[in-house]
């Protein structure tokens, strides 16, 4: 019997999480059934099952995949010396990501957005896949707090704000960004890149310049 390659192997495998992935943005895991994506992948029980057990190791797979993806790109960025600013560095990780799922569609509109949504719905019953987006986000976090304090040790960035607080705000923006993409359609990261940017560019003031921000705007 000849020996099957590892591409195609590889290939194989990227057939039945595409598939999987646009059944689950589809219908929701709990309506979607394993001979639904069989049918999606069209290919036989056996060779899907020789990959993957069911459902629960789907759903890891796929998720473990893109925290992945998320994850070497900002490892990447905290190696440099210092790392992009976060407009464009948060723009950039989210757009490569939103680029390499671009192909898998539900409707003619991009799966990825509404898979990642049902997967925080999924994590709220299914304990083993909260522990796999636990450790993910962790690293994620982890990663940004890196990024954070390099910044700060190149005075980028005021020195007594927690890294982690940083961090957490970032990934704050971008999964909402995501959860926008899922409820009213696509939209290039570079909004998010210009939106941060703009945010970025607010300038404090002294407490006597502020004027009365509680009262509704003033009229001369």
């Amino acid at each position: 019997m000849a020996r099957v390659s590892q591409e195609h192997l590889d290939a194989r495998r990227r057939q039945i999480l595409d598939g999987a992935a646009v059944c689950f943005a589809r219908g929701g895991f709990h309506a979607t059934s394993m001979q639904d994506v069989l049918k999606e992948v069209d290919l036989s029980a056996g060779a899907v099952y020789r990959y993957f057990s069911g459902k629960d190791e789907l759903i890891a797979a796929i998720v473990e995949e893109v925290l992945g993806q998320v994850r070497d790109g900002f490892e990447e960025a905290a190696h440099s010396s210092p790392p992009p600013p976060p407009d464009l560095l948060v723009a950039s990780v989210l757009g490569r990501v939103l680029a390499t799922k671009e192909s898998v569609t539900v409707d003619g509109r991009p799966a990825f957005p509404r898979l990642v949504v049902q997967v925080w719905a999924e994590t709220l019953r299914n304990d083993q896949l909260a522990a796999v987006l636990r450790d993910g986000y962790g690293a994620v976090r982890a990663a940004w707090g890196r990024i954070v304090e390099a910044y700060q040790d190149a005075g980028m960035m005021r020195s007594d704000v927690p890294p982690d607080d940083v961090a957490r705000t970032m990934m704050a923006a971008a999964m909402g960004f995501i959860a926008q993409q899922a409820l009213f359609g696509p939209a290039p990261s570079d909004i998010l890149r210009d939106g941060l940017r703009a945010l970025m560019s607010v300038r404090d003031v002294p407490d006597g310049d502020r004027g009365d921000t509680t009262g509704g705007s003033q009229l001369g």
